[in-house]
């Protein structure tokens, strides 16, 4: 960042903060509680310590200029850490708490537990807002530049500074739409092996572990094509005779549809699922509570394997 030291200010680290994850003076003002005259005379500061106009205008809207996001992760860990040093006794006035997090996962970690969430910020820190990122396609230091505050679901990031914490196991079930040839009669590996399948990978994959175990029986499945997110495969599924995959906890998803899910007809390893974040974060209380929320949630939603071992039963008629 060029900054000078004449113009090195904390507090316009944080309005810079804000203002690229608003792309907004009027936004950036109301977060901050400043008015709007008094945000642009920050913005105005800012460019002139940065060299760099920061917002810019877009038809009706702003967007932040390359130079802004490229030190956007710079500047949220700056003032990450600061706010830990002057952390009081590790506590945090939830109410008064005023603060946007960002969390990288799944869509369906959103679907199925937004709702509970979003209804326990509403009671204990109404000022937080939550922010959920798609997984990229492509793999990055999400955590470490400050892109994302937490990141949920199956950790597969080597980066040795990242904390990690196993949450629970999930299994994975096959998912087909109602009257789906494969479910008359018992599902056998060759019957499943024998169908046509759909994948859903951010990263396009089509094959994984399913293929591996089929393999290993001396089996393979034809995989007609995939998509990047669960609920888009849940649609193709309601709609073909495709053969689709999904884990015990996203029934919440699968059931309304009207799909039905049934034991995968032979072993396979367990989905671990956590949570992970930089250790800035470590004595942040905010953080810490927020980490809070989700170990919770984990426990009251964890996937529950009764009926595993048979078709979900179909909805009621009417």
């Amino acid at each position: 960042m060029r900054v000078t030291q004449s113009g090195l200010d904390l507090n316009l680290l944080v309005a810079l903060d804000v203002l690229i994850e608003e792309s907004s003076v009027s936004g950036a003002a109301a977060r901050l509680h400043l008015s709007e005259p008094a945000m642009s005379r920050t913005l105005g500061r800012i460019r002139k310590a940065l060299g760099d106009p920061v917002l810019v205008r877009a038809g009706r809207t702003m967007v932040p200029t390359p130079h802004a996001l490229a030190v956007h992760g710079e500047v949220r860990a700056v003032v990450e850490r600061a706010r830990g040093v002057f952390l009081s006794g590790g506590k945090v006035d939830l109410r008064a708490l005023s603060r946007t997090f960002t969390v990288l996962a799944q869509d369906t970690l959103a679907a199925i537990s937004g709702p509970a969430l979003f209804a326990r910020i509403a009671r204990e820190a109404p000022g937080v807002r939550l922010r959920f990122l798609m997984e990229s396609h492509v793999d990055g230091p999400f955590l470490r530049e400050g892109a994302a505050d937490l990141e949920v679901g199956v950790i597969d990031t080597r980066s040795p500074e990242v904390r990690r914490e196993h949450l629970y196991d999930d299994r994975m079930v096959g998912v087909v739409r109602p009257g789906h040839p494969l479910l008359e009669g018992e599902i056998t590996p060759a019957r499943f092996a024998a169908a046509d399948h759909v994948t859903v990978s951010r990263r396009g994959r089509t094959e994984g572990p399913v293929d591996t175990a089929l393999a290993e029986l001396g089996l393979s499945r034809r995989v007609v094509g995939s998509v990047g997110t669960l609920p888009s495969s849940l649609f193709l599924l309601l709609g073909s005779d495709l053969v689709g995959l999904a884990s015990l906890r996203t029934r919440p998803l699968t059931e309304p549809l009207g799909l039905r899910t049934f034991r995968i007809p032979f072993p396979l390893p367990p989905l671990s699922f956590g949570m992970a974040w930089h250790p800035r974060h470590d004595a942040d209380p905010a953080h810490a509570w927020l980490r809070g929320c989700f170990r919770q949630l984990a426990r009251e939603e964890a996937p529950d394997e009764n009926g595993e071992n048979s078709v979900s039963p179909a909805p009621p008629a009417g």
